[in-house]
């Protein structure tokens, strides 16, 4: 059995023969301390698509995003521009997205955001809704037909659906995006069904090529350690029916899995998503909130499936503390259904030889 059939299998609830081993990628400082360490050559270390170099040294199988990426987002995006610049290197930007943000020199965490320039209609009509339109240049033919027929793959290839709401709020920021459904309703419905009409048309595209993928993958990131920064009444009005018409869509052609990846607290938003027809919750942190597939198994049943929810930070700590987390996840492993991941990237306080450990006992215990 493959690793991709197996990962198919679990989560569909049929028998496998060895658990996968599934990651979620490395932070850029936990790459360069483990260089320095010497576990890993420089030349791992020179782009991200190296991930899986260091992944399959450590024991994993893949990074379950790994797959195709049709162009979703804005066409073209923005040119970064400086607009000032401290004697601390700190630097004014603005982004690809269009937000102002301030990047702190040597800073590997999420800039701050001070201004956006779609604050209104005229700022979307002029800027932002030009460049959501569908072209055939948003999708790679070249990289497209490169994927190998299913019977041909060790590993599962997820298609990439975009995002119906995340990227929104990226653009207008939180409280933007919280102002824009109380000033202008129409604006802010207008918003969502454009995105998602674009990845609508986008998904069509790349299954009308006759290329077959295992599973799908949609990005949104709207949620906060204490719940949703969207009202959930809302979002299932506004947003609902469009991830059931592209899940619609992508069962038709055979992809009955359909993952999305939310950090936070998601419990709100999960009967959301699961009415709709995504059926499977990614990362799961762990978090102080303790997320856990358990019990939303326990109120969702079988229709719910999970990729995640391993906590990281026994990482930093030492095997005891992992032999811990994975007697933890034991019982959710025997649900089906759920893969354990790392609930989010790899920080660096990881130690090398904790990861390796995790991944040997995984495999050790479940093949």
């Amino acid at each position: 059995m493959t690793v991709r059939e197996a990962t198919l299998a679990v989560l569909n609830y049929e028998d496998y023969d060895a658990l996968p081993i599934v990651h979620f990628g490395y932070w850029k400082e936990t790459i360069d301390k483990w260089v320095a360490e010497g576990h890993i050559e420089l030349a791992e270390n020179q782009k991200w698509n190296q991930w899986e170099n260091i992944a399959r040294k450590q024991g994993f199988d893949f990074e379950w995003i790994s797959g195709f990426y049709p162009n979703t987002d804005l066409f073209p995006c923005f040119d970064w521009k400086l607009i000032s610049e401290e004697a601390d290197g700190t630097k004014t930007l603005q982004n690809h997205e269009g937000v102002t943000v301030i990047q702190k020199a040597e800073a590997g965490s999420i800039p701050a955001e001070v201004d956006h320039l779609l604050k209104d209609r005229d700022s979307w009509e002029e800027h932002y809704l030009p460049r959501l339109q569908f072209s055939p240049e948003r999708i790679d033919p070249e990289q497209l037909h490169k994927i190998p027929a299913p019977a041909d793959r060790e590993m599962p290839v997820v298609l990439h659906c975009g995002s119906l709401f995340g990227r929104i709020r990226n653009w207008l920021g939180f409280e933007g995006v919280s102002y824009l459904y109380a000033d202008d309703e129409n604006l802010y419905a207008e918003i969502i069904d454009t995105v998602a009409n674009l990845s609508y048309q986008t998904i069509e595209t790349c299954l009308a090529s006759g290329v077959q993928f295992d599973h799908a993958h949609y990005w949104e990131d709207i949620c906060f350690k204490n719940g949703p920064l969207v009202i959930p009444s809302v979002f299932d009005e506004l947003v609902g029916p469009h991830y059931k018409r592209i899940s619609e869509l992508l069962n038709k052609n055979g992809i009955n899995i359909i993952s999305l990846d939310c950090d936070g607290c998601i419990d709100t938003l999960l009967p959301i998503w699961l009415e709709n027809g995504v059926n499977t919750m990614f990362p799961i942190e762990v978090g102080t909130w303790h997320a856990s597939i358990g019990p939303w198994r326990e109120q969702y049943g079988r229709d719910l499936r999970g990729v995640g929810g391993m906590d990281k930070r026994v990482f930093a700590q030492d095997r005891a503390a992992v032999d811990a987390e994975i007697e933890r996840l034991k019982p959710l492993i025997d649900l089906g259904g759920y893969i354990p991941c790392p609930d989010h990237r790899i920080p660096p306080d990881a130690e090398w030889d904790n990861v390796c450990y995790y991944t040997e006992r995984l495999r050790a215990i479940y093949g």
